[in-house]
């Protein structure tokens, strides 16, 4: 019962952090990428702190480098996602970020010296099919075969290394958890992303790699709101206290499931479309995820 109570958190997540992509992707209109992260998170951590107030003077100093790790790879790939966004669309953002899930196996079987069961890398590789077919902006096979990688720009690689780094934080999730007390390490990885999305912001500012900006609006203050209290804060705890139940793999495969969420939530507020073709996509997504489910309940 507490793995699925796990697996239903992290399902939660995924569509607390699906919505997040249009709204940032109308925002970043106004408010540059790397301070709107620097804002995001740093009032997140601010919101945060009275809760864990009690528990930071009694954390030792391991709790805090665990956090301070996890900070980094969190921290490092949104500062990816969020400069990978403002170039590529919301939709295919989504897409990309999905893919961390063939990261994850790998990582773990390098860190952790857990290899991962048959069935994970059956869902895996359906998983992977699926989110390459969603992308898709044609109809049926020829087009899909026609325009696989033909418009991979700048912004999709940086979402390509934010997928890396974000493998590398579950996984560590998964190791660190279960070592350390998870709220301390909630906040030090929020704060150390906030932190570091200012200090980002100015460097790339006087380096003239970013043009800072900030139109204070309601698109503005909406998706920071959200990003800030469901999508940092609130989903950071559910994923630092009940990952732990469940495998980094198997959380690969759940969290698979926020690019179709991304999808939706773009048809709506940008009116980005999936193609006929890419809603096959979805359901070999869907196949991944019932595949890694069946056969891990038989396992245990």
């Amino acid at each position: 019962m507490k793995k699925y109570k796990g697996e239903i958190a992290l399902l939660f997540n995924t569509l607390i952090w699906g919505g997040t992509f249009a709204l940032i992707k109308n925002a970043f209109t106004d408010i540059s990428p790397l301070l709107f992260l620097g804002l995001r998170f740093s009032i997140a951590a601010l919101i945060f702190l009275p809760f864990v107030f009690a528990s930071l003077k009694k954390t030792n100093k391991q709790t805090l480098i665990a956090g301070a790790v996890l900070g980094f790879f969190y921290f490092t790939g949104f500062a990816a996602q969020s400069l990978g966004l403002n170039l590529t669309s919301a939709t295919k953002s989504g897409f990309i970020t999905g893919t961390f899930v063939i990261f994850i196996p790998i990582l773990q079987l390098i860190i952790e010296k857990r290899k991962p069961k048959w069935f994970n890398v059956l869902s895996v590789f359906l998983v992977l099919i699926g989110l390459i077919i969603l992308s898709s902006k044609g109809d049926n096979v020829i087009d899909f075969i026609r325009q696989l990688g033909s418009d991979f720009n700048t912004g999709d690689l940086l979402t390509l290394i934010c997928a890396v780094l974000f493998a590398f934080q579950v996984v560590y999730v998964d190791v660190f958890t279960k070592k350390y007390e998870y709220l301390p390490m909630v906040f030090v990885q929020l704060l150390i992303t906030g932190i570091g999305g200012f200090i980002l912001s100015y460097v790339f500012s006087i380096s003239s790699l970013e043009t800072v900006r900030l139109n204070i609006n309601s698109t503005v203050i909406t998706a920071i709101i959200y990003t800030a209290v469901f999508a940092s804060m609130i989903a950071t705890v559910v994923q630092l206290k009940y990952q732990k139940t469940v495998t980094p793999t198997k959380a690969g495969i759940i969290f698979s499931i926020e690019p179709i969420f991304a999808a939706v939530f773009a048809y709506f507020l940008l009116s980005e479309k999936i193609s006929n073709f890419g809603l096959v996509g979805c359901v070999l997504i869907f196949i991944g995820l019932v595949v890694s489910e069946l056969f891990s309940v038989k396992d245990e």
